[in-house]
């Protein structure tokens, strides 16, 4: 196939053409801003006793680390048609690196909440991702494309609990107190989002002819089309992905305090059981999305819509049984139980995204996107009250996911006429 032209395949280990650069490129972006977007979260039981947190401003805090994120997608998904995923990328990570950075400076819960709100902005990057792997592949494989680069984006979650509680107990270990390595452990991210911007800069094209400026694409070919807003199945979606995406980031945010305060675990193996769940992004995603390709050739999108609905059901139960779990044996057996399926629904949600309106996938990318964390802020209200304790929380969580599930189940998602001649030819408006 010409170079110039998306991929109809999915070659991993390679690097050879622009469309593989890019997309290991933005997957590792995505994994050093959810590596950023979520390096506090591990460290929570210290910074909690640092700073004197109570239960309300913890769940303030969880609040705020996911809410700018969801006026950022939906601005991050329009610039992406407009200026192009490359330089809206790069302009992302130097920006959204500065809160990372000066998050450090924090003395009290006030200056704590603004920095964690500032730092919420960088998970718009998943949008970019999201994006950029669309551009670079054919309809045939662009769901597993999509679920591959999500998923290892988001495997920084699960890299980012295991490792940032290391990295304080060894600045600890080198002679500074606790209040500074939580503060110091900070700055690692921060250098890594500086260097991805600067590989994201060298290695990638907005679209594998060029960049917009190099085959003159005007923003006039992109301009925004609000009606999408009048799709409900781009509400569907929305819903569905506030259900997973929503339970993964609110669980990155929670789960070290809930291993701690409900079985008594050092911070250190919090850390570690919070990042096997993260980790399991390094098949489980991928897996949705491949399921959802292959369910999607055989029974076109009414099967993608099928297979959605039962893995978003799949997690609303696996999410009762986590919180009904009376030892951390039979919690952690729960956990990587509804993982995998919340994960699988990430992935099964963007086998469906790309297709809906074709000619406008950073709109709606970015629409759904904010879904996820406006599922992850309205968990956070749950996690915030003082007569809700953690595990109702996860128990309310777990019907309404199962209720989502059931109308994602009704949603029809058959491509519309016009979209699915466009799928037929291959003829995708964002790579033109």
């Amino acid at each position: 196939m010409n170079s110039t032209q998306p991929l109809t395949k999915l070659p991993l280990f390679t690097i050879n053409t622009v469309q593989m650069r890019t997309f290991h490129t933005t997957w590792l972006m995505f994994f050093v801003c959810f590596f950023g977007w979520f390096g506090l979260a591990p460290l929570m039981p210290t910074i909690r006793e640092d700073l004197g947190l109570t239960k309300p401003q913890i769940g303030n805090i969880i609040i705020a680390s996911v809410s700018g994120t969801i006026i950022a997608r939906l601005i991050i998904g329009r610039l992406c048609d407009t200026w192009g995923p490359r330089k809206t990328a790069i302009r992302l990570l130097i920006a959204g690196s500065l809160p990372v950075f000066l998050v450090g400076l924090a003395s009290n819960y006030t200056t704590f909440l603004l920095f964690r709100l500032a730092i919420s902005v960088i998970g718009a990057s998943f949008v970019i991702t999201q994006f950029h792997t669309s551009m670079m592949f054919a309809p045939n494989i662009k769901g597993t494309a999509n679920a591959v680069t999500g998923g290892w984006g988001n495997l920084g979650g699960g890299v980012t609990n295991m490792v940032m509680p290391l990295i304080f107990a060894a600045i600890v270990g080198a002679g500074f107190t606790k209040h500074e390595a939580w503060r110091y452990a900070m700055i690692l991210p921060g250098v890594m989002m500086l260097i991805v911007a600067w590989l994201y800069y060298r290695f990638t094209k907005d679209t594998p002819a060029g960049n917009y400026d190099e085959i003159e694409r005007s923003s006039s070919k992109s301009k925004t089309d609000w009606s999408v807003l009048a799709d409900w199945r781009i509400w569907a979606l929305t819903l569905a992905y506030g259900m997973c995406f929503g339970m993964e980031i609110t669980f990155d945010n929670v789960a070290a305090l809930h291993f701690v305060d409900t079985f008594h675990l050092s911070q250190s193996n919090a850390g570690f059981w919070a990042g096997v769940f993260g980790f399991m992004n390094i098949f489980a995603r991928a897996m949705g999305g491949i399921v959802s390709d292959k369910v999607g050739g055989k029974f076109g999108m009414k099967g993608k819509g099928i297979l959605l609905a039962i893995v978003l059901l799949l997690e609303g139960i696996g999410l009762l049984l986590f919180a009904q779990a009376g030892s951390l044996a039979l919690a952690i057996v729960s956990m990587l139980s509804f993982a995998l399926f919340l994960k699988m629904a990430n992935g099964a949600t963007y086998g469906i995204v790309p297709f809906v309106n074709e000619k406008n996938v950073g709109l709606v990318s970015g629409i759904v996107g904010a879904g996820g964390n406006l599922g992850g802020m309205m968990f956070g209200f749950l996690f915030k009250s003082e007569s809700i304790t953690y595990v109702q929380a996860f128990s309310y969580i777990g019907c309404i996911v199962i209720a989502v599930s059931c109308i994602v189940l009704i949603t029809r998602f058959n491509k519309k006429p016009a979209d699915e001649q466009d799928a037929i030819s291959g003829e995708v408006a964002f790579a033109e």
